[in-house]
């Protein structure tokens, strides 16, 4: 107890209270003694003072034209942006017309059946009736921020995010069970349309989708929903939700309406001149 008692009332080492009173008794202190060293410090201090006031007076002067500067940057933008806009807008009337004019070649045969028919196999008119309705969408710890990232290249390697290919499948088992037009999120589908990815983003026809994605299809509603839940595209999409958690619902519409492709190629074949060789 006394050992306790004596670390108790001298915490402080007697050392560091002896050499505390030897500097107090000569008169060391931390301020120089000498004129020189008290010159040399006062130049010191007159330089930082001098260095912090040049410093502050270039700032203020800079400050203007650094404002300046950011906003002719800023006005750039704007106008670069209008321009970009402004060719926008002409390109997608451009579009329409060649459009509605690959629309119009499309029933040059005078409107017959057979025309008609070609134009809603090639996605060139407007299309309304009965089908299914599927809305595939990302699973919910992906959308708020899980640690599941993107599937690989091949197979099921992690979880939660739709990506091109699972549309891809998706679409194409929907075609093979029957569908007469097809559309993703609005965006109509042609035999030459494309769908890929851009990073997280899926693109069809280099158009970025935004989940939940909806796939309209137009056919034979109920018959359609059976033959596509029965497939392998159809039994692939519940192995997703299954086992990775992403979201999927079919549902038969009386009357769906799909848009006509925003762009249509027309191509015709040509027999070739060439001869064979033998």
């Amino acid at each position: 107890m006394s050992l306790i008692t004596n670390v108790m009332d001298h915490s402080l080492d007697d050392g560091y209270a002896e050499a505390a009173a030897r500097k107090k008794a000569v008169g060391e202190s931390g301020m120089p003694k000498t004129f020189r060293a008290k010159l040399g410090l006062a130049a010191g201090l007159v330089l930082a003072a001098l260095v912090v006031t040049l410093g502050a007076a270039q700032a203020r002067v800079a400050a203007p034209v650094v404002a300046k500067e950011r906003q002719e940057l800023i006005d750039r933008i704007d106008r670069e942006t209008a321009a970009a806009d402004r060719l926008e807008g002409a390109v997608d009337k451009l579009r329409d017309d060649v459009s509605a004019r690959q629309r119009q070649a499309l029933r040059h045969s005078g409107g017959d059946a057979r025309a008609d028919l070609v134009g809603v196999l090639a996605g060139a008119t407007e299309v309304h009736g009965p089908g299914v309705k599927l809305v595939v969408d990302d699973a919910r710890e992906v959308g708020s921020g899980g640690s599941g990232g993107p599937r690989g290249a091949s197979g099921f390697s992690d979880t939660g995010r739709v990506r091109d290919r699972d549309m891809q499948r998706v679409v194409n088992g929907l075609w093979q069970s029957g569908a007469e037009a097809v559309s993703v999120n609005g965006q109509r589908l042609t035999a030459l349309s494309a769908i890929r990815a851009a990073g997280d983003a899926i693109l069809v026809d280099n158009r970025p989708l935004v989940p939940p994605y909806t796939v309209l299809a137009v056919g034979d509603g109920n018959g359609l929903k059976t033959r596509f839940q029965d497939s392998p595209d159809g039994l692939y999409l519940d192995a997703l939700r299954d086992n990775y958690g992403i979201r999927a619902g079919i549902s038969v519409e009386s009357d769906l309406r799909l848009p006509a492709a925003p762009s249509v190629i027309v191509r015709t074949a040509q027999p070739s001149t060439e001869k064979g060789t033998s």
